[in-house]
């Protein structure tokens, strides 16, 4: 298999160093099981990412797609006998077309950086995950990646319009359209959205764009309890304001910000609310304000400093990477109605004193997706993904889901079968045998129950 790769794609596309295939074994989730791959195949065109899924369909060898390896569920994780097939430098915008308000970018795009070439344009790519510096359109196609603005203007499956896609009958074939509306036939392209490379690999995206945004104002409330913070999210919508970004950051998270960047943004607090509002006039920051006040915030305001308010949010993206420094962490992705937000993180903390793990809180608290993050010791391991089963059982018991946006990939594939019924985890098997048919495309991902044909 490995020769008759090397045959089909030019000189320095497969891999196979050891150090090399050890950096592509795995993402972000630490205690997902993982292999080393057999080879590492870095695709820069369609094409070549085509010729790949067909030599492995000869050979029956399973490819795992991966983008930049961001992902916190084990989604790009290689398994034994099988290959990695990165994305990462298919980096071209094709595309910004400013009439349409549409961008044709190749997978390997780094989010920001479409961002930032739409912002050159007048134009707003809004899906904006924590990840943006470093993650890639494809990877945020594969798992419907969402972001602090999600809350108001969607996640990544609300802007992606098209996609042209490597089925794993080895076909390359174009999905969706370019037209603002659309109804021929079934969504596929929306079926791709949120897969992890299970029904095909993503080799070219369409995605909508908006006009440029309207300057934002920033709203911060100090409150004494996780559970206050989450009755002043749960005031909000019930106010009818829909806040551009409402983010919680609990105590232990801004510590572990300010002890890595020095940012002197330790508060006096349980907890931390930022709310954003871009509607015109001061009525919904005063409205956000006054909902934070009412639930008992011991502080709330809106800010007029531009650049503290910016550093706020900038704690809020290094939340991650800041609790990683202080051991192994497991992060939880659990979503529940905005009113189920407080009794949720009532029980998020009520787990963590009762499996005896350390429970870190970051939320987009706006539309209930909610980050625990547990920090753990490998002594502590066993507790921890008692507590990580238990968080995903409670998400359930109140309407939420196991998986908000970072996806199912390895660590969820138990919540998953718990929070479905068995007819509607058989429909899942069936579309993915019918579209992978011979199960080569990221085995043992989001389900386990699909019967490949030899």
């Amino acid at each position: 298999m490995l020769n008759e790769l090397r045959r089909a794609l030019p000189a320095g596309r497969v891999l196979t160093d050891p150090d090399v295939l050890a950096a592509y074994a795995h993402d972000e989730a630490v205690w997902a099981p993982h292999e080393l791959p057999l080879a590492v195949v870095r695709a820069h065109t369609a094409e070549e990412i085509q010729q790949t899924v067909q030599v492995c369909l000869r050979h029956r060898v399973p490819i795992v797609p991966r983008g930049a390896g961001t992902g916190l569920s084990g989604g790009a994780n290689a398994v034994a006998g099988g290959i990695v097939l990165s994305t990462e430098r298919m980096t071209a915008i094709r595309e910004i077309n400013a009439a349409e308000r549409l961008a044709v970018v190749e997978p390997g795009v780094v989010n920001e950086s479409l961002r930032s070439a739409c912002a050159e344009h007048g134009l707003w790519y809004p899906p904006d995950p924590a990840s943006a510096p470093w993650s890639t359109i494809g990877g945020n196609v594969a798992t419907n990646a969402g972001g602090l603005c999600c809350v108001k203007y969607g996640v990544t499956r609300d802007y992606v319009l098209g996609l042209e896609v490597v089925a794993g009958t080895g076909e390359l074939v174009r999905l969706g359209r370019r037209t603002a509306k659309g109804v021929a036939g079934y969504d596929l392209a929306g079926l791709m959205v949120g897969s992890e490379g299970t029904l095909g690999i993503v080799t070219e995206v369409t995605v909508r764009l908006r006009g440029a945004r309207a300057a934002e104002r920033t709203v911060a409330g100090y409150f004494p309890s996780l559970s206050a913070a989450g009755d002043a999210v749960a005031a909000v919508s019930e106010s009818g304001v829909v806040p551009s970004a409402l983010e919680l950051i609990d105590r232990h998270t801004l510590a572990a910000v300010d002890a890595w960047k020095n940012m002197g943004l330790s508060a006096e607090a349980e907890a931390v609310l930022l709310g954003r509002t871009d509607a015109p006039g001061e009525d919904e920051a005063k409205m956000l304000t006054d909902c934070f006040t009412a639930t008992g915030a011991t502080w709330a305001a809106a800010s007029s400093d531009v650049d503290e308010a910016e550093a706020l949010f900038a704690a809020r993206r290094l939340a991650y990477p800041a609790l990683e420094r202080l051991g192994p962490v497991l992060t939880e992705d659990v979503c529940v109605p905005r009113g189920a937000v407080p009794e949720m993180l009532r029980r998020i903390e009520a787990i963590g004193v009762r499996h005896a793990v350390r429970i870190a809180n970051v939320a987009h608290a706006g539309d209930g997706n909610l980050h625990p993050v547990l920090v753990v010791p490998p002594e502590e391991r066993a507790r921890a993904e008692a507590a990580f089963e238990e968080i995903l059982d409670e998400a359930i018991a109140l309407g939420g889901t196991v998986t908000g946006e970072h996806g199912v990939g390895l660590l969820k594939r138990g919540g998953l079968a718990r929070e479905l019924s068995p007819a509607v985890l058989a429909m899942h098997a069936a579309v993915k045998n019918a579209l992978d048919p011979h199960g080569i495309l990221n085995p043992g991902k989001v389900i386990a129950s699909c019967a490949p044909s030899s």
